[in-house]
């Protein structure tokens, strides 16, 4: 088990977007989070309180948490130097990179020297099978984006807060490692080889009461040349009878990609729908998740009605306004 509280570790990320793990756990896990590292020329900022590696263990924190998705996942030597700070001060080091905190023998060494824990919680800990299409009782529901980082996630947990509130049956199924280090389970999707990824959605989102809702945690877009795959994945090894649009309207280009620009939601709709279709005859879109973050709230709210207008679909920030009326939109399947 990764011990809170965290310190989350900003590193230098060159904007907030690039510490959405850290930004995640901050939102949805504040009881967990005392304060933020944050090296020189870092560009974001949780708002938390500024701690170094002595103030954080004074403070009793027990894990430092890499909150930095940057592109490729690396480990440079500069977090190296803070990194290893931690663990030879008594701290523990959880991240969810593709660079592997076990793979990085100055790390091992520290971890080994103190008694401390490394956890990578972007290996797969389950042989998931190859996905077999068998319709599963219970529902589900998945949100897709227009690009990648635009909400999926927030969404999820959202309605699922909503949904327990009203005493509804509903569990969200993590698929990354924000939401792996958010609730502490789920499959983290991105890491499975490519033949066994829809079977590890099946195998995260089993047969269950019929009145009861899985909230997949969406990854990907279907229209990013890099990470449309795992969206490919959820839509089918999920088989959701639901599809929430996401999308972030201040974009001026896909995410890390200057020459491709963010397609429509309608394009996004019927794009996805039929691709979901193919698994489950019965989904529909229902609802559509607009990330307003950049958005004064006069902004926002002429946005989402202007879209919900053009649409046809219950349109709303669920972070910002709740996730209500995408709940009540779930009656309509």
């Amino acid at each position: 088990m990764i011990e809170t509280p965290y310190l989350l570790f900003l590193g230098d990320a060159p904007d907030g977007l690039a510490a959405k793990v850290a930004q995640g756990i901050k939102d949805w896990r504040p009881d967990a989070s005392l304060g933020q590292y944050r090296m020189e020329g870092c560009k974001a900022d949780m708002g938390m309180t500024d701690m170094t590696i002595d103030e954080a263990v004074a403070a009793g924190c027990k894990t430092l948490v890499i909150g930095v998705a940057n592109r490729g996942g690396v480990i440079s030597a500069a977090w190296k130097e803070v990194l290893v700070e931690a663990l030879n001060k008594g701290m523990d080091i959880a991240s969810g990179l593709h660079n592997l905190l076990r793979d990085e023998p100055d790390l091992v060494a520290a971890a080994e020297a103190n008694g401390r824990s490394l956890h990578d919680v972007r290996i797969p800990s389950v042989e998931y099978p190859i996905a077999n299409g068998t319709k599963r009782s219970g529902k589900r529901v998945l949100a897709v984006g227009t690009d990648c980082s635009v909400g999926k996630m927030y969404t999820g947990i959202a309605m699922e807060r909503e949904m327990l509130e009203r005493g509804m049956k509903a569990s969200f199924r993590a698929t990354g490692q924000t939401g792996i280090l958010i609730t502490g389970d789920g499959v983290p999707l991105d890491a499975v080889i490519a033949d066994f990824m829809a079977g590890s959605v099946e195998y995260v989102t089993p047969d269950n009461d019929e009145d009861h809702w899985d909230l997949i945690e969406g990854q990907g877009s279907l229209f990013h040349v890099s990470y449309s795959g795992v969206t490919m994945a959820l839509i089918h090894g999920g088989q959701p009878d639901a599809l929430i649009l996401c999308h972030e309207p201040t974009r001026t280009h896909m995410r890390g990609l200057p020459e491709y620009q963010l397609p429509s939601l309608a394009t996004l709709r019927d794009t996805a729908l039929p691709l979901a279709q193919v698994a489950n005859p019965a989904c529909k879109v229902v609802g559509i998740s607009v990330n307003t973050q950049h958005m004064s709230e006069d902004e926002a709210n002429a946005y989402l009605q202007q879209v919900e207008a053009e649409m046809g679909l219950p349109t709303v920030d669920p972070f910002r306004h709740g996730a209500g009326r995408l709940v009540d939109a779930l009656d309509a399947v």
